[in-house]
């Protein structure tokens, strides 16, 4: 078994995993470490592995033809990056890049395949995680829509800390910007307002959330919609694997 330090078993996909089917996938499963901005699949390219992160956190973007960008989803220690593969596609017109460095454990696409088809227990898990991902999409789309700038950043920060070890996130305001489709300046002044009511603090290249649960109330119900789905659809199998409380 894999140190504590970085384990598969701190990715919930992977932790609900009953011991016989994790420890047949165990072999297959390859660690690596992934840097702030790191590519993991570009539009229309074909993919060879996905990825279940540990501590990183990935976005997963769709980029126009002018180059703006907006995230669609992120994916950290409860998802997994690449689930075209289990749809039947080989690649996406959207692309999937580090958000915060940290590790996942990746796994060849033809391995993930011939364990998706086989009996056990992840089909059912990745496809619940699928209508999760999918809701988290299109919760996405609406708050980007409707909700304003503050609300959508405190959104995007609570969600980011549910999957991040940290409550300080080493994130600029601009790629934050780019991560919601919005002008560097309004990601500014919102991040101005929660600082003044002492919910978060930033320095350049740095956030630090000091008020969580005084941030929540900031939000818009996207944020909470998103977090029930995903409790709904995982939360009678997460943290089956034995020895994860340990971590």
């Amino acid at each position: 078994m894999p140190s504590t330090r970085h384990n598969p078993n701190q990715n919930h996909l992977l932790a609900s995993l009953p011991d016989g089917e994790f420890a047949a996938l165990l072999p297959d499963l390859e660690p690596c470490p992934l840097a702030l901005g790191e590519m993991l699949y570009e539009p229309g390219r074909r993919l060879r592995y996905v990825y279940f992160p540990t501590s990183a956190v990935a976005s997963l973007h769709y980029v126009t033809a002018s180059g703006a960008a907006v995230e669609t989803a992120g994916v950290g220690n409860e998802g997994m990056v690449g689930i075209c593969l289990l749809l039947g596609g080989d690649s996406m017109p959207s692309s999937a890049l580090v958000q915060t460095a940290g590790h996942a454990y990746r796994l060849e696409r033809r391995r993930l395949q011939l364990a998706f088809d086989g009996a056990g227990l992840l089909r059912r898990l990745l496809l619940r995680y699928t209508q999760a991902l999918i809701t988290q999409m299109a919760q996405t789309a609406a708050c980007n829509r409707h909700h304003s700038i503050e609300q959508q950043l405190s959104r995007w920060l609570l969600l980011t800390l549910d999957r991040a070890p940290e409550r300080e996130l080493v994130m600029t305001q601009e790629l934050v910007a780019s991560m919601l489709g919005v002008r560097r300046e309004s990601i500014t002044e919102a991040a101005g307002k929660l600082q003044q009511f002492g919910l978060i603090r930033f320095r350049r290249g740095h956030i630090t959330v000091i008020d969580r649960q005084g941030l929540e109330p900031r939000a818009c119900e996207c944020y909470g919609v998103v977090k029930r789905e995903l409790g709904r659809l995982l939360g009678d199998v997460q943290y089956r694997q034995e020895g994860l409380a340990a971590l």
